[in-house]
């Protein structure tokens, strides 16, 4: 090799060296170092569960690491803070729950779903109408007919004042032009409090989702009247929506999707979807999944931005009805 030839190559290397420290990080092959997935709850949860799951296998399609960190606090508050105000690169993503759809009308937060980069929605658990298995009422529209004629008789729980479980109901009653306050909310720990209260006779509904009632459907003690979505249930087919039911349209579910800060690269962004849509219809998360009863659904980045928005929506009108917001 000539010296002049020598110098073409090493002049070739330094530049193109220099453009590659010019380029982006995203223009270059993302990506290159680990990634942190945050979870607004706590360690051995619902979410914290699909979180492990979505990451390990993540980590298989992107080539790096995909570290779960569990950002608790606030009601989600923290943990979703933490998700909007990360560097815009890629590098840090998130498992937003439906509490975004609501923080901001309790003037917890000023972030909502529109705060945040959607990448995927990928999973859903629509709340259902739950009754203790030896209630007299057979079907939806007789409960519905009993709260109407008997307004404060009933006590319903699932989860806090104002959680989702309670919204749910709450907008199915205004839908149906009962007044919510027709039915006590008595706030507890969860759904599976909650149903066991109703076992003991202490409440009378649990609108919650149908895995999470599940164990006690099986076991005869409970039966489910309807579900809030617009398709029934893999779970039970047999459990009518509340359009096929009384020809609701109203639907609600606890819902989870991978966001990421706003603003992040567009090919980042498309590199993200991508992975989450084949992690999203893999066998492998489809299973785990089941195993655990809870939904599996997919929609990509602008569908997500718009369920979101939907979801913004419908429950801001629930909890100004029932005078929750701020």
């Amino acid at each position: 090799m000539t010296r002049a030839t020598r110098r073409l190559l090493i002049a070739g290397t330094v530049a193109a060296l220099a453009l590659a420290a010019a380029l982006p990080a995203s223009a270059q092959t993302y990506p290159t170092r680990p990634i942190t997935l945050i979870v607004p709850w706590g360690a051995g949860g619902g979410t914290d569960a699909t979180a492990r799951i979505l990451g390990s296998l993540m980590e298989k399609e992107l080539g790096q690491p995909v570290n779960v960190v569990n950002r608790t606090g606030g009601s989600g508050v923290v943990g979703h803070s933490a998700i909007a105000s990360a560097p815009a690169d890629g590098y840090t993503i998130g498992l937003a729950t439906v509490e975004i759809s609501m923080m901001h009308w309790q003037g917890l937060t000023e972030l909502s779903g529109a705060s945040y980069t959607p990448i995927g929605l990928v999973n859903a658990d629509p709340a259902g109408v739950q009754v203790r298995a030896d209630a007299p009422y057979k079907d939806i529209k007789e409960l519905l007919a009993a709260i109407k004629a008997n307004p404060g008789k009933f006590k319903a729980s699932g989860t806090g004042q104002g959680g989702i479980w309670h919204l749910a109901l709450a907008g199915l009653l205004r839908d149906q032009k009962i007044d919510p306050a027709s039915v006590s909310w008595v706030p507890s720990n969860g759904a599976a409090p909650g149903l066991q209260d109703m076992v003991a006779g202490g409440i009378d509904i649990a609108p919650v989702s149908l895995p999470e009632a599940r164990s006690l459907i099986d076991a005869g003690k409970v039966k489910s009247l309807a579900i809030m979505n617009d398709k029934p249930a893999a779970l039970y087919p047999q459990v009518p929506t509340l359009k096929q039911a009384i020809g609701s349209d109203w639907t609600t579910a606890a819902w989870r999707g991978i966001v990421a800060p706003k603003g992040i690269p567009a090919d980042v962004r498309t590199k993200l979807a991508a992975t989450v849509q084949k992690v999203a219809n893999s066998k492998e998360y489809h299973d785990f999944m089941a195993s655990r009863g809870f939904g599996v659904i997919y929609a990509g980045p602008e569908e997500f931005g718009r369920f979101m928005a939907k979801s913004d929506a419908d429950l801001g009108a629930t909890m100004k009805a029932v005078g929750i917001a701020k």
